[in-house]
């Protein structure tokens, strides 16, 4: 049987270990900020502690039952994957929270770790991770990532000629186009085109509404990832 101060260093140690990886995602606005990574590295130290103190048990009362203490763990993991999957949201062509899902199932993992005794797994990880999220967001926002994004614009329907002037003024932007939609409204006497388009141009969205905008013949212009 785990010795109860040592369950408690371990569910201490968790919850600190969690509260930094939450305070992170809480300064930048995160679905699952500092009491939600919290909550869950501690849960996942006590899985682990009872996961080690039944098997002990067990033992103690039959020697020659075998019990699996990892299951229980294993069970654990699979439930934080439907944790994470509740802060990821997908609009358009852009997923948002990715990385806090990550951070969810790798705090729990941590949390397995100190659960079962593995200090040292468990500190380096935490400091991987959390140089992970503070230090290499720098980096990673000095990346020229390929980003999409939709652009809709309508105009009149006796102006439908002028589609070419709108391919030509987001190409002079430096976006590429991928596909075009097209959509009459008879009853605003309308057509909508959406055009789908790619730029590493993390600015590319508000040049191309500009362009757009002064143009004379458009009615309405919007853009969105």
């Amino acid at each position: 049987m785990v010795p109860a101060p040592e369950i408690i260093l371990r569910l201490l140690l968790g919850a600190f270990i969690g509260g930094i990886v939450g305070f992170e995602r809480e300064i930048h606005g995160r679905a699952a900020g500092f009491r939600t990574q919290l909550i869950v590295c501690v849960a996942a130290v006590l899985i682990m502690v009872i996961s080690e103190n039944y098997y002990f048990r067990i033992h103690s009362i039959d020697a020659s039952l075998r019990i699996d203490p990892a299951r229980i763990a294993a069970s654990a993991l699979i439930g934080i994957g439907f944790l994470g999957a509740g802060v990821i949201i997908k609009s358009g062509y852009a997923v948002r929270g990715l990385t806090t899902a990550a951070s969810i199932w790798i705090v729990s993992a941590i949390g397995l770790a100190i659960g079962a005794g593995f200090y040292l797994e468990g500190i380096i990880t935490s400091v991987i991770t959390i140089v992970t999220l503070m230090v290499l967001r720098t980096v990673e926002n000095k990346i020229r990532v390929l980003r999409f994004r939709i652009v809709s614009v309508s105009t009149s329907v006796e102006e439908s000629s002028y589609e070419q002037d709108l391919v030509t003024a987001i190409k002079e932007q430096g976006c590429t186009i991928h596909h075009i939609n097209y959509k009459k409204d008879s009853l605003k006497d309308e057509i909508l085109y959406t055009f789908n388009i790619s730029s590493r141009d993390s600015d590319a969205a508000r040049k191309i509404f500009l362009a757009l905008s002064s143009m004379s013949f458009t009615k309405t212009v919007a853009t969105s990832e």
